[in-house]
């Protein structure tokens, strides 16, 4: 009955991976392997995989996990676990519609009836970013996320310091003390950066700090959380629980691997309960589709370590479709109050416009990281 009979890929704009599944008695499920700039990778991993799956029954998740994860001599990386990740969301979608039940029934039932979100804002002046912030406000959101900096100096400038402290003190003046805002710094600081900064934005009172060193460098990440008292997170470009074990060893407050990356709701589950034996919460990475988004709710309503959601509904950089574009009902993902109420239909939750999804494919979108160059023509982290 849950024979799995087919896999199918879609890259559909502005720049997502989708995965759809089907079995023999004609339950689908979906899932969501998007790899920013790196999709068309990513597809050629997910067909690969479905060689392990098709024929085999789809209740068997845990079993194909392992399988697909471990199965071969070469592990890892952000293509294999983006390609583990879609086809594993998918699964735990038909597990969900084959019960009857959504996925964080199957975790175990749900730990609280709604998820706080946040959303991001562009902006490179204070103006700007004050604009942005108040679009997000009147939208219902409570939190938001705004970048540091664009291209920062290996050992910055005084103008180059206090940009990033005039914005977020923008942001602040917008927000008040009710509503909170995150700062991401991207990969792009040099930890003496980040060191410099931080003390500097203690007075604004930051939700947190993200990704304040690239993820290659998660061994210096401790000597950044011991430089501040705001609590810091990363973990976007981590994409398994031994990747995120040094970085709750070195101390950060909040993890946020994201659910088409970090091998989907079967390791995601895992790495949120090895956060908590480190006191850590759970934030999860999600500026992607309608599918992960969904995932990361089923996550959460089950997960007691969940802080809070981020989402692209809106997000300034999504070209071509939004969000709700590929849905066929839009009021699971509505914002109540800044939060999203618990999803109760089977599976993940939402139901995806099949069609909509098919005539994108065809239209053969493709999205490409852009490169930074500094002043002096040397190159910029992303």
């Amino acid at each position: 009955m849950t024979t799995i009979a087919r896999v199918e890929t879609f890259l559909v704009a502005p720049r997502w991976l989708f995965v759809r599944v089907e079995t023999e008695s004609g339950i689908v499920g979906w899932g969501e392997a998007t790899c920013e700039g790196r999709s068309e990778t990513v597809r050629t991993a997910v067909e690969q995989l479905s060689e392990l799956l098709i024929g085999r029954d789809a209740l068997r998740i845990e079993d194909h996990w392992q399988t697909m994860t471990k199965g071969s001599f070469y592990r890892g990386g952000p293509i294999l676990a983006s390609a583990v990740s879609g086809l594993d969301q998918a699964l735990w979608d038909i597990a969900g519609k084959r019960y009857g039940a959504p996925v964080h029934q199957l975790l175990g039932g749900p730990v609280r009836d709604r998820i706080r979100v946040y959303g991001w804002v562009g902006g490179d002046e204070p103006s700007e970013v004050r604009d942005h912030i108040a679009a997000q406000v009147a939208a219902g959101l409570t939190a938001v996320k705004m970048n540091a900096s664009g291209r920062m100096s290996p050992i910055a400038s005084v103008a180059e310091l206090d940009g990033v402290v005039q914005r977020v003190a923008a942001a602040r003046e917008v927000l008040g003390d009710e509503r909170d805002v995150a700062v991401d710094f991207h990969g792009r600081f040099t930890l003496a950066n980040a060191r410099r900064v931080a003390p500097l934005l203690e007075p604004y009172r930051p939700l947190f700090l993200e990704e304040p060193v690239v993820p290659e460098n998660s061994h210096l990440i401790g000597d950044f959380v011991r430089s501040t008292t705001t609590p810091v997170s990363t973990g976007e470009r981590l994409y398994s629980r031994q990747e995120f074990l040094p970085v709750f060893q070195a101390g950060i407050a909040v993890a946020q691997p994201d659910l088409s990356h970090a091998g989907g709701i079967s390791e995601v589950r895992r790495i949120a309960a090895l956060a908590e034996v480190y006191d850590v919460q759970l934030a999860p990475h999600c500026p992607l589709g309608p599918i992960a988004l969904a995932a990361c709710l089923q996550i959460g309503f089950a997960t007691p370590n969940y802080l809070i959601q981020e989402q692209s509904i809106g997000i300034h950089y999504n070209r071509g479709a939004e969000v709700l574009d590929y849905v066929v009902e839009t009021t699971p993902l509505l914002f109540v109050d800044g939060h999203i109420e618990r999803l109760t239909a089977p599976g993940l939750g939402i139901e995806i416009d099949e069609q909509a999804v098919r005539t994108a494919d065809k239209r053969g979108h493709v999205w490409r990281s852009p490169t930074f160059r500094h002043p002096d023509g040397s190159y910029a982290e992303w």
